[in-house]
């Protein structure tokens, strides 16, 4: 499609067709986005270009909303066969997996690319650095630096470890 038909649909639907995707998932401009891509890309321009795109959005945002709800639903199940990172949920001084949810957002990308990678994706610092383009000692020190943030906003400090009896 020409870039002089192009903008004048883009100008017209672009907000009715991210009022409409949000019925069905909730990355509503993205979809709205890639429908834009999708029609520039034809080779033939549809008959009616409007129609079109809302039925490129709804199918996309359908999909795009099957998806997020698949990966909610693996996400939650992985999360129930994996150890409580946070403390059992029945101890009175356990950490709210919200609020540590919150709290780990609020992180530098760099310290919470490194904590979950290392804490839920169980890769070594060696895996860490080489995928987040760092040094391994870069890599430890953000991973350190993002749990004492973590303990400090959180308002917990570290367990302490039992030390083993030295043999006499």
């Amino acid at each position: 499609m020409e870039p002089e038909r192009l903008g004048p649909l883009l100008d017209r639907h672009a907000d009715a067709l991210t009022l409409y995707a949000r019925q069905w998932c909730e990355s509503a401009e993205d979809v709205v986005q890639e429908s834009f891509l999708k029609l520039a890309s034809q080779r033939h321009s549809p008959d009616d270009p409007a129609a079109w795109l809302f039925t490129v959005v709804r199918r996309a945002a359908i999909n795009a909303g099957v998806a997020a709800r698949r990966r909610r639903r693996h996400e939650s199940a992985r999360v129930a066969r994996s150890p409580a990172w946070f403390g059992e949920p029945l101890q009175r001084d356990a950490i709210d997996p919200e609020a540590a949810a919150g709290e780990l957002q609020g992180l530098p990308i760099e310290q919470r690319e490194v904590i979950v990678a290392r804490l839920w994706g169980g890769l070594t610092f060696e895996q860490v650095a080489a995928v987040s383009g760092c040094s391994i000692s870069t890599a430890h020190r953000h991973y350190q630096s993002g749990l004492t943030a973590l303990r400090e906003r959180l308002g917990v400090t570290c367990p302490s470890v039992r030390s083993r009896p030295t043999p006499s």
